[in-house]
């Protein structure tokens, strides 16, 4: 796949951000991801370059020979300029670490987006399927069946009692990691959110950015994820998923938005209100700033505060103002930190219908 077919890519918008499935104006996304590793094949931090590039050939093999995944596009991420491996990991199809890394790395995906393949990333092959909203059963039952179509192209490290063999002891066992994205400013402006923290925390969660990871909460979006999996099924770390952690975080984050609404109504429309204007007339904006201020106009929108915009065009601007994206839209030509605040703010204007006359 060529860098001018995933110039096209970046101008699409990836299904994570649809803005549709159940409980979607909190729960941006859910995703499941498998590890696995090649039976008889050493760990990446042990394999040395030519038994990189055989695990990389046998796993793109047998991915072009699956049949749910025949039709993946596979990239040879070792090829790419920065740039583009930056791109894919703002479209959550590559993670930082596998963009960062050196050696035969590559990853297949469907054009939809909606699930992928790395290959070489920490473990031999890391599995994972998206979708907007909270759609947890809908995503484990797409990646349980391309986990089999693998399975029956390649023999995976698998021990009888600990379960599947991956290279960070955190994942043995099932190799499962359930992770949901969530958009909560109300706890956040209402000072509740450490507590949703720390309860995540003692419930051996992992909570981090938009980006995964060691990447910051940035615009109230946060992903959670479970650390564990020796001992337990996929059933059951899916399940608590479903029916206890995320339902109560998100039924905190209701609550939150209720009393802002009850009580400090001025206060949320102000944060609602100045985010729009910073949005309609800034001459230069910072991601992290679009970012924050396309978050509280998401909740002004969620919450009936604010009606002046749709929740498709808030989506694109999520992801077409991240630095990557903006770059490779405006055709790859280098930018430095002022030219991207400026392309940025005017973008936002042009989408947000504002005249500039």
């Amino acid at each position: 796949m060529s860098d001018f077919t995933l110039d096209k890519v970046a101008r699409n918008i990836s299904e994570w951000l649809r803005g549709e499935g159940p409980m979607h104006e909190i729960v941006i996304s859910s995703r499941i991801r498998l590890a696995r590793n090649v039976a008889g094949r050493r760990f990446l931090s042990r394999a040395d370059a030519d038994e990189r590039e055989h695990i990389a050939e046998v796993a793109a093999t047998a991915v072009r020979k699956a049949p749910r995944l025949s039709g993946y596009m596979q990239i040879d991420v070792a090829a790419l300029d920065e740039l583009h491996r930056r791109l894919l990991v703002e479209r959550r199809l590559i993670s930082r670490q596998h963009a960062e890394a050196s050696g035969a790395r590559r990853v297949a995906f469907a054009v939809d987006e909606t699930s992928a393949v790395m290959i070489n990333e920490e473990d031999h092959l890391r599995i994972q399927v998206i979708r907007s909203g909270f759609r947890l059963d809908e995503a484990w039952d797409e990646i349980n069946r391309i986990d089999d179509e693998l399975e029956d192209q390649l023999e995976f490290a698998f021990h009888p009692q600990y379960g599947y063999l991956t290279a960070c002891p955190t994942n043995v066992g099932t190799g499962l990691r359930v992770s949901v994205m969530l958009h909560l400013p109300a706890l956040r402006l209402t000072s509740e959110l450490d507590k949703v923290v720390e309860a995540a925390k003692e419930l051996r969660l992992a909570i981090r950015g938009l980006y995964g990871e060691g990447s910051d909460a940035t615009g109230d979006f946060f992903q959670i994820s479970n650390q564990i999996t020796l001992g337990r099924s996929e059933s059951e770390i899916i399940d608590d998923f479903r029916d206890q952690v995320i339902p109560r975080i998100v039924d905190f984050e209701r609550a939150a938005r209720q009393a802002l609404i009850d009580r400090r109504a001025i206060a949320l429309d102000d944060k609602i209100f100045r985010a729009i204007g910073a949005l309609k007339t800034a001459r230069l904006m910072s991601s992290n700033e679009a970012l924050q201020c396309l978050s509280h106009v998401r909740m002004g929108l969620h919450t009936g505060r604010l009606q002046s915009i749709d929740l498709t065009t808030l989506n694109e601007l999520l992801l077409h103002t991240q630095p990557a994206h903006l770059q490779v839209l405006s055709e790859g030509r280098s930018l430095n930190g002022q030219e991207r605040s400026e392309l940025r703010a005017a973008m936002i204007r042009r989408r947000l219908g504002v005249s500039e006359n």
